[in-house]
């Protein structure tokens, strides 16, 4: 089988680290069957990034997947995430420890805090809970058991408050960032402090599939809305985690090599806000 570039080719973290430029994603990715199923499909097509979180419930799953592939470890980029309610350190080392257990995979390639504040509390200060945990981040990124750490769903005072007291700093946040809805101040400060900035949800939670404007855009390159949407991502040197149950459109979602947006469709994606 040959598989598409994209999967294949990387962004280098700051610590040197290659992550592939797409990633298979797992949120609301159903525990069991379904999740091992999906992931199983995903490395079958060629995916060699899998991201999933302690609260998705499926890292047992996920974990399941990859042992079975028979693909070598070192050739799998692995992303879980620690709960958003933790703020402790001593909690936060435990959590991982049971995220290493239920993937059973030796090690992580990255660990994030899932958010600054408890899921139901958004916007609310945690910037105290939020350094203990990065210590926690920090210790366990120097034993090799994460070989990179960041964050996800950190706006510019949140990664302000943890870079004040990194030892480390993030190498990565995961957003939801998507063609209309693309955070600019928060990833130009990331993107400015040598994080990589990662797209959940980069098709809007389906909401670009019926946009007029991005289906026009689309047609222009033969390519559906899903398909140019990625690539947007991939051309603003964003890490987009696509993610499907659908095998169709789990292959589909990353043959996206053939196709470059040009300049003028650029901007004009640039300009539109689908918030």
């Amino acid at each position: 089988m040959i598989f598409m570039a994209i999967l294949t080719d990387t962004y280098t973290l700051a610590n040197g680290v290659a992550i592939p430029k797409i990633g298979f994603g797992t949120w609301q990715v159903q525990p069991g069957q379904e999740a091992y199923n999906a992931v199983t499909e995903a490395l079958k097509i060629g995916y060699r990034h899998i991201d999933t979180a302690y609260a998705y419930r499926n890292e047992a799953d996920v974990g399941r997947a990859i042992r079975d592939s028979g693909i070598k470890r070192e050739d799998i980029f692995v992303t879980t995430k620690l709960p958003a309610e933790i703020k402790e350190y001593d909690a936060a080392l435990d959590t991982f420890n049971e995220s290493m257990a239920n993937l059973d995979i030796g090690y992580v390639d990255l660990y994030l805090i899932h958010a600054p504040w408890p899921w139901g509390q958004r916007g609310t200060d945690h910037t105290k809970g939020n350094i203990a945990v990065w210590s926690a981040f920090e210790e366990i990124y120097r034993t090799g058991r994460a070989r990179t750490i960041g964050i996800s769903n950190f706006a510019v005072k949140d990664m302000q408050a943890i870079l004040d007291h990194a030892q480390v700093a993030p190498m990565v946040n995961q957003i939801h960032w998507s063609v209309g809805y693309t955070e600019p101040e928060i990833t130009k400060f990331a993107q400015d402090h040598g994080m990589l900035v990662e797209a959940y949800s980069p098709l809007g939670t389906g909401r670009l599939i019926g946009n007029k404007h991005i289906q026009a855009v689309a047609d222009h390159y033969g390519v559906s809305t899903a398909q140019l949407a990625l690539r947007y991502c991939i051309q603003k040197g964003v890490l987009p985690l696509p993610r499907s149950i659908n095998p169709d459109h789990i292959r589909a979602n990353q043959d996206i090599d053939g196709f470059t947006i040009n300049t003028e469709d650029m901007r004009a994606l640039d300009e539109l806000h689908l918030r």
